[in-house]
């Protein structure tokens, strides 16, 4: 990986490993929507402005289909339902619990198209990882923590899918302009639903804070260094910053909202980690005898 992708690498581990404390503080007192629209909205206000000053929109109205799916699948879906989800589990479970993406990405990578085998190793790291979602998730299987958990892997699948749309789809529309499009997009379909459950009072400091934070650091900035760090590196080896974002929403959960670290926490990370590592490895090199001479 070139410097500047692990400079993009670095950046991503935290910036979308801190959402899920941000947005465990924020859904204690303002609802899902206006948690979305708040961090859309203020995403946009920052990036479309800079996005129009540099031009580039004809390629946004050319791609407008991939755009609106992957609009769907990364932000519309995806950040209502962690957000409900995060009002029955911890955010240390629920950054664990994404870390599956990467697992799931190999496979449908694999049916859709990417030529790489999986040889015993990468098999091996799927039922690893699969394994420790299992450890994770079993405890909880009963009531609203099941049907949470049922939400954080539908996110799973949409993160899984988006990237491969962006590195597919939309290669020829700029980084500033698709995280400014798509933000924009979701504003304007989470405005409504909004207005209308806005808090009856006014939410506290903490909550501002976590709503403006999610807003401007990991979404705006976020989001074109995501864009940037997939092209620099590749959808598959992009999203391996996923390994990372669970250890600082597990330490950010426990330094600062004082979440448990128990014994079953440690055992899923290790395996849902080893496990992802392990599927994501680079295929080992052909024997001579296949290569070409």
């Amino acid at each position: 990986m070139s410097r500047r992708g692990w400079v993009l690498f670095a950046l991503m581990c935290v910036l979308w490993g801190i959402p899920y404390l941000l947005i465990k503080v924020a859904v204690d007192e303002v609802s899902v929507a206006v948690v979305v629209f708040a961090r859309t909205a203020l995403g946009a206000a920052v990036l479309l402005p800079l996005a129009f000053r540099s031009g580039g929109f004809g390629a946004v109205r050319r791609h407008w289909r991939p755009l609106l799916a992957f609009t769907a699948l990364e932000i519309l879906g995806p950040w209502a339902l962690l957000s409900d989800a995060e009002q029955q589990l911890t955010s240390s479970m629920t950054g664990l619990l994404i870390a599956a993406v990467p697992i799931v990405g190999v496979v449908l990578a694999r049916g859709t198209g990417d030529a790489e085998r999986l040889g015993p190793v990468r098999w091996a790291g799927l039922l690893v990882g699969l394994a420790g979602v299992a450890v994770l998730a079993a405890p909880h299987l009963e009531g609203g923590s099941a049907w949470a958990i049922g939400e954080v892997m539908l996110v799973v699948l949409g993160y899984s899918i988006a990237p491969m749309i962006a590195l597919r789809r939309l290669q020829d529309v700029p980084s500033m302009q698709l995280s400014a499009s798509s933000l924009g997009i979701a504003a304007l379909v989470y405005a409504g639903p909004a207005a209308f459950t806005l808090p009856a009072e006014p939410p506290s400091g903490a909550t501002v804070a976590a709503l403006v934070a999610l807003g401007l650091v990991c979404t705006a900035l976020a989001f074109t260094v995501f864009f940037e760090l997939i092209r620099e590196v590749g959808a598959s080896r992009g999203m391996v910053f996923t390994y990372v974002n669970p250890a600082v929403a597990v330490v950010a959960g426990v330094m600062f909202l004082d979440e448990p670290l128990t014994a079953t926490i440690i055992a899923s990370f290790v395996l849902i980690l080893g496990g992802s590592v392990l599927a994501t490895a680079r295929r080992d090199p052909d024997p001579p005898d296949a290569r070409d001479d």
